[in-house]
């Protein structure tokens, strides 16, 4: 065999390695973003659960209420209200932006706004608060928000995991070639930094 063709093999050989190296690498990498993205979306999924859990309780617990004389019924409706509104707001997870998250987080803020100031209109009612229905549902209502609160946390650490593979390089390259876009993240609620003042 010449020496020129020798070469010419050996160059084909070189150039065919690390066309299959590159295959293999890039088949890995994206195997891998969307093994998480699909992570990011069951999780996702687990958030809407905990949020669902919590609204199918409301109706129970403000007809628990409702039997109490007098009780003030413009908190009611607030709350009413504000569970329409947390609902209709959904996220589709294959298309998450920071915008439709802030709406969706916006929503479920003023539901558990309106749950909170309908805790503090119940302290006037020490009868409602001791029957056994209304301790239990604000039992379950409590789990449910802590339930809101890991399953939050659980997101925003898949999401960072995701965000972090597919920015760094070389991974950048082909996410981008893919459309493996950044999730966006639960952020604390405005005001939440500051500690609740007590008046006694």
């Amino acid at each position: 065999m010449k020496k020129g063709c020798l070469i010419s093999v050996i160059i084909v050989a070189v150039i065919a390695f690390f066309a299959v190296s590159l295959i293999i690498w890039g088949t890995r990498v994206y195997n891998n973003m969307v093994t998480m993205n699909e992570g990011v979306t069951s999780q996702w999924g687990n958030v809407e659960t905990a949020y669902q859990r919590r609204a199918d309780l409301i109706p129970n617990f403000v007809n628990t209420v409702k039997g109490a004389a007098n009780f003030e019924q413009t908190t009611l409706t607030q709350v009413i209200e504000a569970r329409a509104k947390a609902t209709q707001v959904s996220i589709d997870p294959t298309k998450m932006t920071a915008e439709n998250m802030q709406q969706f987080q916006q929503a479920q803020g003023q539901l558990s706004s309106a749950l909170g100031r309908l805790m503090v209109v119940m302290e006037q009612y020490p009868e409602l608060k001791a029957t056994q229905n209304f301790r239990d549902l604000q039992v379950e209502l409590e789990g449910t928000e802590n339930r809101i609160s890991v399953e939050r946390r659980k997101f925003n650490d898949m999401a960072r995991e995701f965000n972090t593979y597919i920015k760094t390089f070389p991974q950048n390259f082909l996410s981008g070639m893919f459309g493996f876009d950044a999730k966006p993240y639960f952020e604390a609620q405005e005001g939440a930094e500051k500690a609740p003042e007590v008046k006694f």
